[in-house]
């Protein structure tokens, strides 16, 4: 008679010494490419920074969901969507609606007209010049932080990485439906993931920033919906005809044109 036996199973302690080798080996390999998971992750930002700069038109939808941190520590997000259209360098119409607000912008390169549908009155600003410096007036003259405007900037990747401490290379993600790269930021101040479409069209697709400044670390989410490029922009797209009734107002008199409703806390200590 032939007996066969099979290997003796290995011993615990022996079985537990092998799952910390495979586990060591595998942070240091993760740890060999992280340098090379940084420049995946800048070159695919910047591949989408050149792709959205070098579109003379682009028009697209978002939401947008902004939180905010309560005295009693309470964390309550608001919700904005809204469309717009921008053709470079000095055509800009942005249309974005809250519970609390319907705002509009209009900028044909000379003046900027801002309507406030909630409290039916507008106001005009001379602001010649073009999109990007438009952007940088609202921020550094109006206190208007639009998180977003830095994907539509023609030095969008400068912009981005200006204070970027690390770079990772998460992995692959869906944002409705379509294949993305998922990609995280660190500032000193702030972490920030972007989602990039793969393939020939690299738009930005999902956006969130992360204050570490703030107690629970709010944030704020941009989802891009609907996004299309190169497309035709009729001649008075950038035109401003102001409802029939509304007021002409001081631009001080719109109130806040920010995502947040008049009031609303900032953050806690």
């Amino acid at each position: 008679m032939n007996l066969q036996f099979s290997p003796s199973p290995p011993s615990m302690p022996a079985l537990f010494r092998g799952v910390a080798a495979a586990v060591l080996l595998l942070f240091m390999a993760a740890g060999m490419t992280t340098g090379a998971a940084a420049q995946d992750a800048k070159a695919i930002l910047k591949a989408m920074a050149d792709y959205v700069s070098a579109s003379q038109t682009i028009s697209l939808t978002f939401d947008s969901d902004i939180e905010v941190i309560t005295p009693q520590l309470e964390k309550i997000q608001f919700t904005n969507s809204g469309k717009a259209l921008l053709k470079r360098p000095d055509g800009l119409r942005a249309h974005r609606v809250s519970g609390h607000s319907d705002v509009e912008l209009v900028f044909d390169g000379k003046t900027v007209s801002i309507l406030g549908r909630s409290v039916d009155g507008y106001a005009r600003i001379e602001a010649a010049g073009t999109v990007d410096q438009l952007i940088t007036a609202l921020r550094v003259g109006h206190g208007i932080s639009l998180p977003g405007a830095d994907l539509l900037l023609t030095n969008a990747y400068d912009a981005l990485v200006a204070d970027v401490i690390e770079a990772k290379y998460v992995g692959l993600g869906m944002i409705d439906g379509k294949e993305c790269n998922h990609l995280a930021f660190r500032n000193f101040d702030t972490d920030w993931q972007i989602w990039i479409e793969t393939g020939e069209r690299p738009t930005p697709r999902k956006l969130v920033i992360t204050s570490k400044t703030m107690n629970s670390a709010p944030q704020y989410t941009l989802r891009i919906k609907e996004w299309q490029s190169g497309l035709p922009v009729a001649a008075d797209a950038f035109a401003f005809t102001p409802p029939v009734g509304a007021r002409q107002l001081n631009p001080n008199e719109l109130g806040d044109l920010d995502e947040l409703p008049p009031g609303a806390p900032r953050g806690g200590r």
